[in-house]
């Protein structure tokens, strides 16, 4: 069966991920910034525990150096953070800004970089990641949330380019948009975490190289750049 590494999976998104996942026989690498804190991910079946902070280089590398010469059909960095999301212009700060977009936009293509030849060496080769509808510029027409919306417009921005640079090795680059979905990021508003999970599960199954440069929603719909 496949494997797939699913970032920040100990709890919310990337915990239903790895749990619908492994419930369907994949092998699953799960990422949390404290193992110790992922209790639930380790006693899923075929499940295995790894640390990892999307923002500190060195946590990057350990990942790789730990994952040398492993086989990965599908990475899903899913890591992300919301902060402030209700601040007006002048109340946002550079501190979060620059947190947001570490974490939201460098975090996933630092990650998909590092484990590029895991990539190469699985029979899959997808490399996805969450965007949003917050990221879309022409969708926008109630503003608010700017750290938010920097951060996944620039992941959009990335994973683009990544989508072309890669297809040439065959590397399907394609982001998954969840929709707004009840986990304690959104105070648990929204639709519920399996059925946002399940649709993307179905998008990531069906996924083949000619969806390389999308952004699909979990109810297979695109989202408008």
């Amino acid at each position: 069966m496949s494997t797939i590494l699913i970032s920040g999976a100990n709890r919310g998104i990337g915990f239903e991920l790895a749990r619908q996942f492994a419930a369907d026989g994949w092998t699953v690498l799960g990422t949390a910034r404290d193992p110790s804190q992922a209790s639930e991910l380790s006693q899923l079946p075929r499940a295995e525990v790894l640390a990892l902070d999307v923002t500190q280089p060195a946590s990057v590398e350990a990942l790789r150096d730990a994952l040398d010469g492993r086989e990965i059909d599908v990475l899903i960095a899913n890591a992300g953070i919301a902060v402030n999301l209700e601040a007006k212009p002048a109340e946002v700060t550079q501190a979060d800004f620059l947190q947001v977009v570490e974490t939201n936009t460098f975090g996933p293509l630092a990650l998909a970089a590092a484990l590029k030849p895991n990539l190469l060496a699985g029979k899959l080769k997808i490399a996805t990641a969450m965007s949003s509808l917050m990221s879309s510029i022409g969708a926008n027409d109630w503003g608010t949330q700017y750290t938010y919306r920097a951060s996944k417009t620039g992941l959009n921005a990335v994973w683009s380019a990544l989508s072309r640079e890669w297809k040439a090795d065959g590397i399907t680059c394609t982001l998954l948009r969840p929709g707004l979905v009840a986990t304690r990021m959104t105070n648990f508003n929204g639709i519920a975490v399996e059925t946002s999970v399940a649709g993307m599960k179905k998008v990531v199954e069906g996924l083949t190289i000619s969806d390389s440069g999308r952004i699909i929603g979990y109810d297979g719909t695109d989202v408008p750049w």
